[in-house]
């Protein structure tokens, strides 16, 4: 590197060279640090540089030259490069100037150096003990945090009450702390005598140590779960259990940690609390909840077959309400022991879902029948309660299917429904769950949900059967047949659905409208047809009569269409007069002095007696169709039926009442009933049931030809 240190214009002023002298130490590449700023630096060196020059002229001046040198070395001008560039600058300038002489300047020159190394030697040992000591104090407090930290590691794994131990990864076990070894029965240098393998609890799954392997391998870092452990007096100790793994500076696995946390408690709490969820607490089966879970787990193969038994105690209210719920409850107690002793097959379950109600899950369908019987046979001997014996007997409708045909909720609902079936045919015995009656049960359900919607919408209609007297076949009466236009079943007629409408209590608002609408087609008729009207008959049940606003729904029905009492029938059928008497009793005597007509429907076909039929407001007699039936042809028809049919025939027009045949499909039994004294006949030979427009035109056909001739005069065109 190349310097401009030659003399000046002014070369022998100390701040000229002082100048160069920090344009020297300044300049280009610089490898030191200089702690002053560009004025104290010029100010520094142009104080050394006259002394320098007034140190010349002076005898012996190594010694102060040498602490020049030093000077500037102390000054922190200790860069590789300070020193040469230095005795240059000062070497061309005295040179120059010959100011000093040359063998004079090289020796101030020799011990500017030298004052200058020495001083550098010294600052650079200096700071090398500042350094080494630095390290040393870091080097000590760092040995102090980790003896700190050490300290404060093996507190808390000696005094954690968690247990914690350590173990190498051929699973010897290198320390344990206090708590890990008293919840096992062990002290802790017991315990490190001791390898993982000597921990080992028979409930261990080997999916646990497969993991444990797993983390050995270093394929985890981190792995949790339940695990037992046998305690040193032979009793078992639930623990939760974290294992983390320690591993080297390369990655490598070295070392297992283990977290040991006591949850025998628990566990036995949970356990307990999970056996009440799932059982129930008087008898001791599994509840309705383990007994689903049980079933949806038999769902998962969906190839399996199993069978059903729901049972259900008959009359087991009586009990209650005799003897008391302490009682029944022992009852129960004792029937749940007798079921539990009948299903002792493999895999079969008792459970008891509810009040009297109990249910084997029998795994092979093919059994269930047999199980059924089995507990019939049990509940045949009397229950010995308290002093008390009581025979109880069971109802139990029996489900057999293949999963892969149902589903759970669909099973157990037959299971239940076909219960009820055993119960509905005498009780104390077993049903099979018939298809094709579930089907028809199902659809009255659905039907009976619809029927307050039909009866809003519309979709009840009217069809009427023309009753005729037997003299000359003419109509003299229709019976009004409600009809239910469903809008996915099709036409429904009131086999179907009245009976429905008795059950869920819709029956008065169903009977109100066939009474309405019937009495308004009849005011029609009275309107069009005068004088030859026929009597609407409506069918009215049991539950109508009985209703106290019934009586008031007629009289008003009557008054607001207009038409005569004599032109409607009222038609019970023989069993609902058995069960009418007092006020609806009333109702209808009320009715009859109005003029309305009272007939009973299906005669025949109960067991009333007939003396009680003088004590009825009656007119009319409807013969059952099964004695129809029964007189179809000359062959079928019986002296004994005849004489019946003839006797029952003289014995109402004794009491004063009119007798009409039902389901008339044949002349014979026209004509033999004529014989017999019938005096009117209804049924398919003379009418089907037809809709109110044809029985108009009937009306229309035998009206008297004037008035046909007027009607036809103001008939719209087109009609």
């Amino acid at each position: 590197m190349g310097w401009d240190a030659g003399p000046g214009p002014d070369s022998d002023d100390p701040h000229a060279l002082a100048g160069r002298w920090t344009a020297a130490l300044t300049g280009g590449v610089r490898d030191h640090v200089v702690p002053m700023s560009a004025e104290e630096t010029c100010a520094l060196l142009a104080r050394l540089a006259g002394e320098f020059e007034a140190i010349a002229g002076v005898p012996e001046p190594a010694a102060r030259v040498a602490e020049l040198g030093a000077e500037l070395a102390r000054s922190h001008f200790v860069g590789d490069e300070v020193l040469g560039r230095s005795i240059a600058v000062l070497g061309a300038h005295f040179g120059a100037a010959a100011l000093i002489p040359p063998d004079r300047l090289a020796d101030m020159l020799a011990a500017f150096a030298n004052g200058y190394v020495r001083a550098f030697r010294a600052w650079l040992l200096a700071e090398q003990e500042s350094v080494r000591a630095a390290e040393i104090v870091a080097r000590r407090s760092v040995e102090q945090q980790l003896r700190a930290s050490e300290a404060r590691f093996r507190a808390v794994f000696t005094q954690a009450g968690i247990g914690t131990g350590l173990s190498d990864l051929s699973g010897r076990i290198i320390e344990v702390n206090t708590a890990f070894a008293t919840m096992l029965g062990y002290l802790p240098e017991e315990m490190c005598e001791l390898s993982g393998t000597d921990l080992v609890h028979p409930s261990d799954d080997h999916g646990m140590w497969d993991l444990y392997l797993a983390l050995l391998r270093g394929d985890h870092d981190n792995v949790q779960l339940e695990k037992a452990y046998l305690h040193r007096d032979g009793h078992t100790v639930w623990t939760n259990l974290n294992v983390s793994l320690i591993r080297d500076e390369h990655g490598d696995p070295q070392y297992t940690l283990v977290l040991v946390e006591d949850i025998s408690e628990w566990r036995a709490l949970r356990e307990h609390l999970n056996y009440r969820a799932h059982h129930d607490q008087l008898t001791g089966l599994p509840n309705r909840s383990r007994f689903i879970d049980a079933l949806t787990a038999a769902f998962a193969d969906p190839a399996r077959s199993f069978g059903l038994c729901y049972i259900d105690l008959d009359h087991f209210k009586i009990v209650n309400d005799t003897f008391g719920h302490a009682i029944g409850d022992a009852l129960l107690v004792q029937a749940a022991a007798r079921l539990s002793a009948c299903a002792t097959g493999p895999g079969q379950l008792v459970a008891r879902m509810g009040g009297d109600e109990f249910v084997i899950l029998v795994p092979q369908s093919v059994g269930a029948s047999e199980v059924a019987e089995t507990v019939l046979d049990a509940f045949t001997q009397p229950f010995d309660i308290h002093g008390h014996h009581l025979t109880v007997t069971a109802s139990i409708g029996v489900m057999a299917a293949r999963t892969e045909h149902t589903s759970a909720d669909e099973l157990l609902q037959a299971a239940d429904t076909t219960m009820y079936w055993a119960k509905a045919a005498g009780r104390g015995r077993y049903v099979i769950f018939d298809a094709d009656r579930g089907r028809r049960e199902h659809t009255r359900t659905e039907l009976s949900a619809a029927m307050p919607a039909a009866l809003t919408r519309d979709e009840l209609f009217l069809d009427y059967q023309p009753i005729v007297d037997l003299a000359d076949a003419q109509m003299v009466a229709v019976e009004a047949l409600v009809r239910w236009r469903h809008p996915v079943l099709g036409v429904l007629t009131p086999a179907q659905f009245v009976d429905l409408a008795e059950d869920n209590g819709h029956i008065g608002a169903l009977g109100a409208l066939v009474l309405e609408r019937a009495c308004r087609d009849s005011r029609d008729w009275h309107d069009r047809y005068p004088g030859s009207t026929p009597t609407v008959s409506v069918n009215v049940s049991a539950a109508e009569v009985s209703d106290p606003t019934w009586l008031d729904r007629v009289q008003h029905v009557l008054s607001d269409t207009g038409i005569p009492p004599e032109s409607l029938q009222l038609e019970l059928t023989e069993r609902a007069f058995m069960q009418t008497s007092g006020r609806p009793l009333q109702a209808l005597r009320t009715l009859a002095a109005l003029g309305v007509h009272i007939a009973i429907d299906d005669f025949g076909t109960g067991y009333s007696n007939l003396v009680y039929l003088s004590q009825l407001p009656l007119d009319v007699i409807k013969l059952a169709g099964p004695f129809v039936h029964r007189i179809r042809t000359p062959d079928a028809a019986s002296p004994s039926d005849v004489l019946v049919l003839e006797s029952i025939i003289e014995l109402s027009h004794a009491l004063g009442f009119t007798v009409t045949a039902e389901c008339v499909e044949t002349s014979y039994q026209a004509s033999r009933l004529h014989d017999l004294g019938c005096d009117t006949a209804q049924g398919w030979l003379f009418h089907r049931p037809m809709p109110v427009d044809e029985v108009t035109d009937l009306l229309e056909d035998r009206s008297p030809a004037p008035h046909r001739a007027a009607r036809s005069a103001a008939a719209p065109p087109g009609r």
